[in-house]
């Protein structure tokens, strides 16, 4: 039998709550819907107080270097940030800077952001892809961009936005198969070896 899969979600929302952790946590479920998972949600709001000032990993708090773990031992990341001046949040790349830059190698990464208009929802394709590419990661074939007017007390309300989120989630399960049996193949080679 296999293991669950681990299942990150890194929300770059400076607040709680958040409409970025909300849309995290539900392109998570999406995923939970169709695959074993265990699921971590990393709020980097919460994060703030312990990575101020930290300009090495070594400087970070046992609390921090758990949720970087998570992210590098994660079998899929889901990212999702708000998008502040055309881009992710200083604290969302402040975050992954601490990421080591092999960690994330054909990694599966479904990007999404939350917006407070839709002028922004080509921030995914033209921040968010290019800081995965840097990792070497794989990012699923589409990204899921919100808007407040999607949400009602931070849950999201608008059809369109959920379809396009089961889309992005249906589209990305093959991927996330193909991906999970290479890594069940690497370790048993590893294992005869």
């Amino acid at each position: 039998m296999t293991r669950p899969l681990r299942l990150v979600a890194v929300s770059g929302g400076l607040q709680r709550p958040s409409k970025s952790a909300a849309l995290a946590q539900h392109l998570m479920d999406l995923i939970a819907d169709d695959v074993p998972c265990e699921q971590r949600l990393v709020e980097l709001g919460q994060l703030v107080p312990h990575l101020a000032g930290a300009t090495w990993r070594t400087h970070l708090p046992d609390t921090v270097e758990r949720d970087l773990d998570a992210v590098e031992q994660a079998d899929v990341l889901v990212v999702a940030t708000p998008v502040f001046r055309g881009s992710y949040t200083g604290l969302f790349k402040h975050f992954f800077d601490f990421i080591h830059q092999d960690a994330l190698i054909d990694k599966p990464v479904l990007l999404a952001a939350t917006g407070g208009s839709e002028r922004h929802a080509l921030m995914i394709d033209h921040q968010l892809r290019p800081l995965f590419s840097f990792f070497q990661a794989r990012t699923l074939p589409l990204g899921v961009y919100a808007t407040d007017k999607d949400f009602a007390d931070y849950r999201l309300r608008d059809e369109a936005l959920i379809e396009r989120a089961r889309l992005a989630i249906e589209r990305a399960l093959p991927l996330i198969a193909l991906s999970r049996h290479a890594g069940a193949v690497a370790a048993v080679e590893a294992i005869a070896a």
